[in-house]
């Protein structure tokens, strides 16, 4: 039991094929054209809450051939342009030091004097991102997207979607219990689904409230933070 809950932190691989819609299908469809380097717009800025999904397109995007992905704390050598990366993708912007706010700036010249493309992320909107002011004309460069995260409606039909796939059948008042009482981006749920699919195997229990409640509960007590 401790090994699993331990596991609920373990970082999970993204891809735009897992990244949840909801109100972001255009959004989603641009992101798919970026992959395939297609996109009219070399420049796309998102913007939105956190753990509305914006790391988790980079990383998505990242899967992709000729791709870099650029976050918080990078290097200087990593906003370097390299002609045999052809999309850079540079997660919370809001995050960067002044060096980095340099680099970044260097970085998009030469983006746009090559042809490459680059999609950036921040918490706001690029007119009110704390960087200097020639780094925040360059973020409003091409496309800005908000990210607008999921209805409680819509991670409970994604969660159920998602159990449906592997064969789990939960009972009525697991996922609505989830929402209520545990951490509520899609990363952390999902992680949990995975949890919760693995205890019930390993007790021969269903996935009912009292399981959850149980798993739950060893959770708090492993991570006295939670």
């Amino acid at each position: 039991m401790k090994q699993l809950v331990l596991d609920l932190g373990a970082e999970q691989a993204h891809s735009l094929d897992t990244f949840e819609v909801g109100q972001n299908a255009e959004l989603a469809h641009l992101m798919h054209q970026f992959a395939q380097r297609s996109a009219r717009e070399h420049f796309a800025y998102l913007w939105g809450e956190t753990a509305a999904g914006k790391t988790h397109l980079l990383q998505g995007l990242a899967a992709t051939p000729a791709s870099r992905y650029i976050g918080p704390g990078a290097a200087g050598e990593e906003f370097t342009f390299t002609p045999e990366v052809t999309l850079y993708l540079l997660d919370d912007c809001d995050k960067l030091g002044a060096e980095a706010q340099i680099d970044a700036f260097a970085l998009f010249n030469q983006i746009r004097e090559h042809g490459a493309f680059m999609v950036s992320t921040g918490a706001v909107p690029p007119a009110v991102l704390p960087v200097r002011e020639d780094l925040r004309t360059r973020m409003g460069w091409g496309l800005i997207y908000q990210i607008h995260g999921l209805s409680d409606e819509e991670k409970i039909a994604a969660l159920t979607h998602a159990a449906e796939a592997r064969g789990l059948t939960l009972s009525a008042t697991v996922l609505p219990y989830l929402l209520s009482h545990f951490k509520r981006d899609m990363r952390s749920l999902s992680t949990m689904l995975d949890a919760l699919d693995q205890y019930s195997l390993e007790t021969q229990r269903p996935v009912t409230l009292p399981l959850l409640r149980d798993l739950l509960s060893n959770a708090t007590a492993a991570d006295p933070k939670e």
